[in-house]
Formats: C-alpha cells, structure tokens, sequence
C-alpha cells in the first residue's frame, strides 16, 4: 500500500477496501502480488521489499508495492501455506473481479490490517468480512506471491479466457523426469499462493480469506504447510538445515545482489512477453524424503551423499561452509557436485524450499520431507536441465523422491494502489 494509505491507517481504524458487505453477501476480495525490488541497500528494501529491509529483523511488515512481487528475494520466513488453485468460472471477467478483489484484501492482510470491515464490524446478520484468526497478531512479515499455471491460458484444448496467445514460451510442461512418483491431486495448477511468514497462523490465515473470497470462482486443488526453511536469502546469516540434518542453500541467490537476480530470477525486457518483464518463474516440487532409511545410514556415507560434513557443512576438503568447493574432490554422483552451478553451465536458482510432515503413511512411517521452491528467468535454462541431471546421477535418490509438481508463471510486483494482480495479462 502507498506511504499516503499505510499513515492514514495508522492514524486510525483502517477504512474499507473494496465492496462492504452492505453491498455484498460475503466480502469478494482478497489479494495478491507482493511487490518487492531486491535492490541493494537498506534505502532500497523499505521501498521494495527486498532482503536487506528492516522488517527482516522486526518481524513487521514488509512493503506491499514494487517493480517485484515480494516472497522472492524477500529475506525467507520461517513459515509457509502454499496453495494451488483450479478456476472453476469460466466469466473472464468473474475471474478478474476475483484478481482485483485478492490484491485489495493481499495489500491489507500483508500490512496487518483485516479484510474489507473485518472480523467483527458491519451487520450482525451477515458474515464478517475477516475470518478473525490474526486478530491481534502482527503482520510477522507476511508476503503473498501468486503465480499463473499452464491450465490458465488453455486446458483441455480450450482457450479459456482468451489467453492462449499470451502464454510465455518459458512457461513449459515439465517433463516426466527418472524417478518421479507424482501424485495428481498435489500437482498443478491454474493459479498459486505462497503464504509466508514468521507465524503459521498468519499465513494460514492468509489462504484461508483469499480462498473464501474466491469461492464460487476458485477453488484450492493441494496446499502445503511447510516449517523450518531450508534455504536463505540472507548470505550473513545462519544456514538452516533440512530434515536430514545438513544444511541447505549455502549457495543460494542473495536477496541483495541485485547482477545475480537480473542474471538468473528476474525476466528481462528482451525474454517476453511483457506482461512477464520484472516477473519470475517458479518450480515448486513435494520431495518425499525416506527419513528412516536415512536415520540408520552412516554418518560418512551421509556426507559423501552430500558431498559435505554434516557438523559445519563444509566442502570435502574444506573447513568452513562456504569455502568453494573443489568439485573433482567429491565422488561423482554426490548432491553438490552434481548440483553445482559450474557443473551446469552456469544454471542458477533461487531456492526457497520448507520442511514438511504430515502425519504418517499408515506404515509407520512419517510423511516428511521437503517442499521445494525455485525462483528462475527461464526454466528450460536452470530447473529442468539441473533435475534432468540430478534425476538420472544423485545418490541422494536412493532417500528421496519427488510426489508432488506444479511450474507458475509469476508476474512482476503490483506498482501501486491502482494497479492489481495479472492486469498486464488481461489488458
């Protein structure tokens, strides 16, 4: 929300966003697009949302507003809700109501603020335009970041919304790779939301408005809660661990290197179409790790699978984390070596993946792994080349498998308070 809007809500009770419900039954609105630049410096990040902004450090909010959507190169919280949509409308302009509706209750929700009249105000007789569950809770650095799916510009042969025409050329079917196991029912998708933020009830809270104010329009296909983020933004910071005890992301894109976000995350004016420029594309993937498998293999067989030591995570050789690895040191089919840019061509993305369990598989086993997340300008240049390779070659397979896929296009930020999510698309 603009700098005018964020001080008069300040001052105040917030006034309504979009139809109250004395014109409407249920509220229809709910946002999206987080608009964060991960420009360089602290100046920058309070106007963009970006890595190095002091709302990483507050838990306060981060910046709704800029050239790119936030929850990217956003400093990662310690919380996601990831949601996939299908459309059930077939109204183009029923879908677009939805879309502007979202981005109106996303810019409250991502400062702080309630839905529409929120959760206790307006007429006894009819629903309250909040669900009421973050009441009282702080913004905890809530960022929304929605993608487009495939299905959107066309399912099933139909041209459903006029699209077809203005789908990205980067946005492609993964191919089946070696080894996948995916299950339908939490694959794909015509639309996306990640929730993330430092408390599970915000982001909860998040897809939950946003799935209630597009009922009747949409419809959640899967979600994903995820915990404990196994990769960072922030190079200075401590590098978490994955359910398997090692740490991840040590090489991972930085939220404020901006060369390196330009090079590899953002869409360039010249990739198209332009509706994308200043967008990014994500790959998100459900990585069923079999953690008692791994719980009674060795402690060397488990860093020579990684190709780093587990106490420090250090490179075979090495003595601090983020010393260079030497690759001709690790054994050939180790995770780093394999993985590494320089044994890719220079294929570079920006994880952004969370730990799951959910409960038990009826065997005794828990179903728990990782949700991974990954932020590409094209993914025919970075996902699909790297999970080719590690899909045929990775020891680490043996303890993992991919039962879960979705690839999104993810348009650029919305700039401001008269701009919503996927105009550029429907203009």
């Amino acid at each position: 929300m603009t700098a005018d809007a964020a001080a008069g809500e300040t001052a105040g009770k917030p006034a309504p966003a979009g139809p109250s419900r004395r014109s409407l039954i249920g509220w229809g609105g709910a946002g999206l697009a987080l608009g964060a630049a991960a420009a360089g410096g602290t100046a920058a990040a309070l106007r963009t949302g970006g890595d190095a902004s002091p709302a990483a450090l507050t838990g306060d909010a981060v910046p709704f507003h800029g050239a790119h959507q936030a929850g990217i190169a956003t400093a990662v919280q310690d919380r996601l809700h990831f949601a996939a949509f299908d459309v059930t409308t077939t109204d183009r302009d029923a879908l677009i109501k939805v879309l502007r509706e979202w981005t109106a209750a996303a810019a409250r929700m991502t400062a702080g603020h309630e839905v529409g009249e929120g959760a206790t105000g307006g007429l006894d007789e009819l629903p309250p335009d909040d669900t009421g569950e973050a009441l009282g809770l702080k913004p905890s650095r809530l960022t929304l970041t929605f993608g487009v799916g495939p299905g959107l510009f066309e399912k099933d042969g139909k041209d459903r919304f006029g699209l077809r025409d203005r789908r990205p050329k980067a946005l492609v079917d993964l191919p089946a790779f070696p080894g996948d196991n995916l299950d339908a029912a939490r694959s794909g998708g015509d639309l996306c939301v990640q929730a993330c933020a430092d408390d599970p009830q915000v982001a909860v809270h998040a897809i939950r408005n946003l799935a209630r104010i597009g009922m009747g329009k949409v419809a959640i296909r899967w979600s994903q809660l995820g915990f404990g983020k196994t990769s960072s933004t922030t190079p200075d910071a401590q590098t978490p661990r994955n359910m398997m005890g090692f740490k991840d992301g040590t090489r991972n894109v930085s939220g404020t290197d901006t060369a390196a976000l330009d090079k590899h995350v953002w869409v360039g004016e010249k990739d198209g179409p332009a509706w994308m420029t200043g967008g990014s594309y994500v790959v998100a993937r459900r990585i069923r790790m079999h953690i008692e498998t791994w719980d009674r293999t060795s402690l060397k067989e488990q860093e020579d699978i990684f190709g780093r030591d587990k106490a420090e995570g250090a490179p075979v050789g090495k003595t601090r984390e983020r010393d260079e690895p030497n690759l001709k040191a690790l054994l050939p089919d180790s995770h780093v070596r394999l993985a590494h840019p320089d044994s890719n061509n220079g294929a570079t993305i920006l994880r952004r993946g969370y730990s799951f369990t959910d409960g038990t598989d009826g065997l005794g086993r828990l179903d728990a792994g990782l949700f991974f997340l990954a932020y590409q300008r094209d993914v025919r240049d970075a996902f699909i080349p790297l999970q080719s390779k590690l899909a045929r070659n990775d020891a680490l397979n043996e303890y993992i498998q991919h039962v879960g896929s979705a690839v999104f296009a993810v348009p650029p930020g919305v700039r401001d308070k008269d701009d919503w999510w996927g105009k550029a698309l429907f203009a």
